[in-house]
């Protein structure tokens, strides 16, 4: 019998969270990619897919592309809450069509990156990068010039790709950082759950403890409830664990609603008027379920008027920060996720990579000619690919739920973020147990990825912990006198991360 790879903590021996010795006795356990005989597809969908050749069923890609959706679904209520803000014209984008036109691209991407990328990637607006677009349309920028920056730089980076040198710079980051940029990403999945589920906020001197040092009020009592059922469910091996926590975790919550009558913890004022409210949406029965999406936003975006306004400069700064930002997470994303389904090759590269980056670049000029950002692949992905996915048909599904939402945003309104939450924080758990694959003999190599690791999480971005990694790892190797080591794009890598970390005072010079 050929040699087993090792499954992630808490999968089973197949390698999907909750399958069971049922399973391995049918022969769902996975090989590495050389051995064992040559799966034949079993129908069409199999082929194209390759489900069979992955040790996948067509049950857990639609389970996986279920839970990827439940999982990043908060972006169609986030996203309008970041992006309807003022911009320099005083000018304020309409919530619906925000929240209707977040869910068609973040839907037509998804399902192209299945049916193209035939990974179980998905894609929806860039929380990162929303953030720093927020920031230059509130004060530099109306907000289709910033739309038409963001236009030109997912053709920019469409263009390295269609070069192959995306590709190129992704296979030559060293294994190491590889492998810290995943368990790094593990870190930062975590802090991201614990964060929307309201356990650590602003606090003194940086980060506090609930509300004032406790777990206070209903919300944290229900993310508490979800992160120890989906624990207890993974570690039993439930097919399905993190759906069902999450499905389970919601049901509570709208009971808890219905009773207690708790509210947002947001005030409309923008405010944290109820510290123990709920942190995102109110998980109340919606009066309506169905609703006609507002798409008046595709299309409001100006190529060349942020170069017009302040100067050409100036824009190319803007546009290589967020091209800097868009690139690396991908990298950083693609690399997880990919390392959590064992899809990585034996130098942690994803095979066949170029149309998933083909498919994330174009999401960058898509996100942006439709007026809601740029685009790109979720890290949390690596949700659905924990709950069993390993094709793009996983993908499909979530993407076809993104559709659907924008005629049932009401329905998807009523996921808290406090039910989301645990999956994200279990996916964490998964994720870091390769920390033991790390070389921890040589400082060199241990100081890059100790602030890969730790610059993630702690910065809240997944660019600054890989340039950090980047330009401390080209560093080191040279002084330790193993430079000639170092792959030459590294160079190139970390001279670009010296200029995007000296951004902000590029950007006063000019």
């Amino acid at each position: 019998m050929p040699e087993k790879s090792r499954p992630p903590a808490g999968a089973s021996a197949a390698g999907h969270v909750g399958d069971t010795p049922a399973d391995v006795a049918a022969g769902a356990s996975r090989p590495r990619r050389s051995e064992g005989p040559r799966i034949r597809p079993r129908n069409g969908l199999d082929r194209y897919f390759s489900i069979g050749a992955r040790r996948s069923t067509v049950g857990r890609e639609v389970r996986g592309g279920l839970t990827t959706f439940f999982t990043m679904a908060y972006i169609v209520v986030l996203n309008p809450i970041i992006l309807s803000g003022a911009d320099i014209t005083g000018a304020t984008l309409p919530f619906g069509a925000i929240a209707a036109v977040t869910a068609l691209v973040a839907g037509v991407l998804t399902i192209l990156m299945g049916v193209v990328g035939r990974y179980p990637f998905a894609l929806a607006a860039g929380l990162g990068i929303n953030a720093i677009v927020a920031v230059f349309a509130a004060t530099q920028l109306a907000w289709p010039e910033i739309m038409g920056l963001i236009v030109v730089e997912g053709l920019l980076i469409t263009v390295l790709v269609l070069t192959g040198f995306r590709k190129a710079v992704f296979e030559a980051i060293p294994p190491q950082l590889k492998t810290a940029i995943a368990v790094g990403i593990g870190f930062f999945l975590t802090i991201i759950g614990l964060a929307d589920a309201g356990v650590i906020r602003p606090g003194t001197p940086l980060i506090s403890f609930g509300v004032g040092g406790q777990l206070a009020g209903w919300p944290l009592l229900v993310f508490v409830v979800g992160l120890l059922l989906t624990a207890v469910l993974v570690v039993r091996r439930v097919r399905g664990a993190l759906l069902v926590g999450i499905v389970a975790s919601t049901v509570l919550a709208i009971v808890v609603e219905a009773v207690a009558s708790i509210g947002p913890r947001i005030g409309p004022d923008g405010s944290e008027a109820n510290p123990r409210g709920w942190a995102l949406q109110v998980p109340s029965l919606p009066s309506e379920v169905v609703s006609a999406p507002d798409l008046s936003l595709v299309g409001q975006f100006s190529l060349f008027g942020g170069f017009e306004r302040i100067g050409v400069v100036a824009a190319l700064l803007v546009v290589f920060s967020i091209m800097i930002a868009d690139f690396f997470d991908t990298v950083g994303t693609v690399t997880a996720v990919g390392a959590e389904g064992d899809l990585l090759d034996e130098r942690r590269n994803l095979p066949g990579s170029q149309p998933v980056l083909l498919v994330d670049s174009v999401a960058a000029a898509a996100g942006g000619a439709a007026g809601v950002s740029s685009n790109t692949t979720y890290i949390e992905s690596a949700s659905g690919v924990a709950d069993g996915a390993r094709t793009g048909l996983a993908s499909v599904v979530t993407g076809v739920l993104f559709l659907l939402a924008m005629f049932f945003t009401p329905l998807v309104q009523v996921v808290p973020s406090e039910a989301a939450a645990p999956a994200l924080v279990v996916v964490g758990a998964l994720m870091i147990s390769q920390i033991r694959t790390l070389e921890w003999d040589d400082m060199s190599l241990v100081i890059p990825a100790f602030l890969t690791i730790a610059l993630m999480p702690f910065t809240y971005s997944i660019t600054n912990g890989i340039g950090a990694g980047v330009v401390s790892y080209v560093l080191l190797r040279t002084a330790v006198g193993r430079g000639r080591e170092v792959h030459p794009l590294m160079w190139v890598i970390a001279a670009a991360f010296v200029v995007y970390f000296a951004l902000e005072p590029l950007q006063q010079l000019f």
